[in-house]
């Protein structure tokens, strides 16, 4: 894991590099390093030393002739295969590294090599002679990019923040109201005008006052896959056990869950090795709620690690709150972020790796909206005619979201599943272009999680969350072998419930987490604003202020409850949390 920077073009200097590095000094604080390959353009890279640690990896790294160097953030989870092919070709690897395999396969293969890679990665591989670049991001989104591009200057960045303080930007408030619906910026936007995010699955050849002519990666088609639960079970044994391996100190992220419970228990029955494991629980009033470390304590009577069990209540997080705030370059409005967040200020005594359990649900269709959808789906006609009587009958928060969401478009309905209310015309057109046709299914709506909710907050939270305090984090469910195999499911009751995750927790003797009611992952936020407590006076005072000084860039359903957050405790007590976290961020931003 590491921090890219380059700067091409006018003000390319050793005194804006050093901005980006800075800014991005917490993703890498092993080894930094910048250079100017040519007058105009300056790279720097703050190393996270995973694979190889000695200084033989270290980035920049140098092809032989002195042609090419590479700097990069990620993992390449079959460089040792590649790295087999290189040799058979010629190639003399000095190093153990995934790095220098990566710059090998890409000096030769070029940006078509990218299609053979498997691994999570942002990178840019410099090529001398040519005076060119390549620069690209992974499939699934999981290690962030950004960039920014103007007629005489490119800036590329791993963080936001730093690509911000260079060019001196505004707060884009158009951003806004996709942030109140939705918790995050629109897909390939931030919360700073004229800073982009680098879209997942992209890649590009930029020469010298070029535009970027978009490429993406060619999805790899196996023939040989059997979809069935034996075949989920052998590949995600595979993926296990490469990518719980490092050469460093590795650690879980347990929830209780099915998730992170079965990919434990298939490493540990395999190696016997007990890991570091952390499970977040809120004080004792709350947990028979929010039982997360009741059941994980549970699962590790059967299955043993070394667990901690780290309590977050009021207290805790308003002392954290600051220090969480300035670690996060896009703000997302999902309490799962902070959480993620002490998580890595804990494990980082022990652990430089963290694995969790991140892209099950969006694969394998473990979210209720799926559920939902899929009745939507199967009912859509007498759901319709009947929605505004159902609608005004007292069927609780759940309901009453679920009738004030359907609409006659599927696209519509699925998004305002999504959101956190329904999402208003003028804002839901810019994510239905997303979605490859008017009418969609139920795959399509996995489609679209996967590649938009997924990549802008659960790998963002992970990423963010984690390499504040150095930590590489780590998605098996998200590796090339187990999308492939999801991509070959013909039948799509599989992809709902995510029975093959269940059925072989049952087989693992593990039925009762495999029966567990999904809780999700978040703070007692309901409980906390109704407490005339610390915690709601804070958030209300903040979201307050917020409106007094950016009211006037709020959408209408914005500005009223942030006018008012009181009224908002019961149903929308997730929306208040989004406005309190955005509003803190941006008075740190604007201070």
């Amino acid at each position: 894991m590491c921090g890219i920077h380059l700067i091409w073009g006018k003000g390319a200097n050793k005194e804006s590099i050093d901005v980006l590095l800075e800014a991005g000094r917490h993703r890498g604080p092993d080894q930094e390093a910048s250079l100017s390959p040519w007058p105009g353009l300056w790279v720097g890279v703050n190393r996270l030393k995973i694979k190889h640690p000695g200084p033989e990896a270290d980035q920049p790294f140098w092809s032989p002739d002195g042609n090419y160097f590479l700097i990069w953030n990620g993992e390449i989870y079959n460089f040792q295969s590649l790295g087999k092919q290189l040799e058979m070709m010629g190639v003399t690897l000095i190093t153990r590294s995934d790095t220098e395999v990566l710059m090998h396969w890409l000096r030769i293969f070029g940006n078509k090599g990218l299609e053979t890679i498997e691994g999570m990665y942002s990178l840019i591989l410099v090529n001398l002679i040519e005076k060119s670049i390549l620069v690209a991001r992974d499939k699934n989104g999981e290690k962030p990019l950004y960039f920014s591009q103007d007629p005489d200057r490119l800036i590329i960045s791993s963080d936001a923040r730093g690509i911000h303080k260079i060019k001196k930007t505004t707060i884009d408030s158009d951003q806004f109201g996709y942030y109140f619906y939705l918790r995050t910026p629109l897909p390939g936007k931030t919360l700073f005008k004229g800073v982009r995010e680098w879209k997942a699955n992209r890649n590009s050849w930029i020469h010298q006052h070029s535009t970027f002519r978009w490429d993406t990666i060619a999805p790899k088609v196996s023939s040989e896959l059997n979809p069935s639960i034996s075949t989920f079970r052998e590949e995600l044994q595979i993926v296990v056990d490469r990518q719980f391996q490092a050469d460093v100190p590795v650690g879980i992220q347990l929830s209780g869950g099915a998730d992170s419970a079965l990919l434990y228990t298939l490493w540990y029955q395999q190696t016997g090795i007990k890991l570091p494991a952390y499970t977040i629980q809120p004080e004792e009033k709350y947990r028979k709620k929010y039982n997360d470390g009741i059941a994980a304590t549970r699962f590790l009577s059967q299955i043993p690690a070394d667990h901690q069990l780290l309590e977050v209540n009021q207290q805790s997080l308003l002392s954290n709150w600051e220090d969480y705030l300035q670690s996060i370059d896009v703000p997302v409005g999902d309490s799962a972020g902070f959480l993620t967040w002490m998580i890595g200020k804990e494990a980082k005594k022990n652990v430089k790796v963290m694995i969790s359990g991140a892209g099950a649900d969006e694969l394998w269709g473990g979210y209720r909206r799926h559920q939902a959808f899929d009745f939507y789906l199967k009912n859509k006609k007498i759901l319709l005619s009947l929605r505004q009587v159902l609608q005004k009958l007292p069927l609780g928060r759940e309901g009453h979201k679920f009738f004030s969401s359907i609409r006659s478009d599927s696209r519509r309905t699925f998004l305002n599943f999504e959101a956190l209310r329904p999402v208003p015309h003028e804002l839901a057109e810019d994510f239905e272009r997303l979605f490859q046709a008017k009418e969609i299914t139920y795959l399509d709506a996995l489609d679209f999680d996967r590649q938009n909710y997924l990549v802008q907050d659960i790998l963002r939270i992970q990423d963010s969350a984690l390499m504040a305090h150095g930590i590489e984090g780590r998605a098996p469910y998200l590796d090339e072998r187990m999308i492939r195999l999801q991509k070959s499911v013909q039948d799509p009751e599989v992809l709902k419930g995510k029975p093959w995750i269940k059925s072989s927790l049952r087989d693992l003797d593990l039925a009762w987490i495999a029966n567990r009611k999904k809780t999700g992952f978040g703070l007692p936020l309901q409980e906390w604003f109704r407490e005339d407590g610390p915690f709601s006076q804070h958030a209300f005072q903040s979201i307050k202020a917020f409106e007094k000084t950016h009211g006037q860039d709020f959408p209408k359903e914005m500005r009223e409850l942030a006018r008012n957050p009181e009224s908002g405790v019961k149903n929308h007590f997730l929306i208040l949390y989004n406005l309190f976290l955005i509003a803190d961020w941006l008075n740190l931003q604007e201070s």
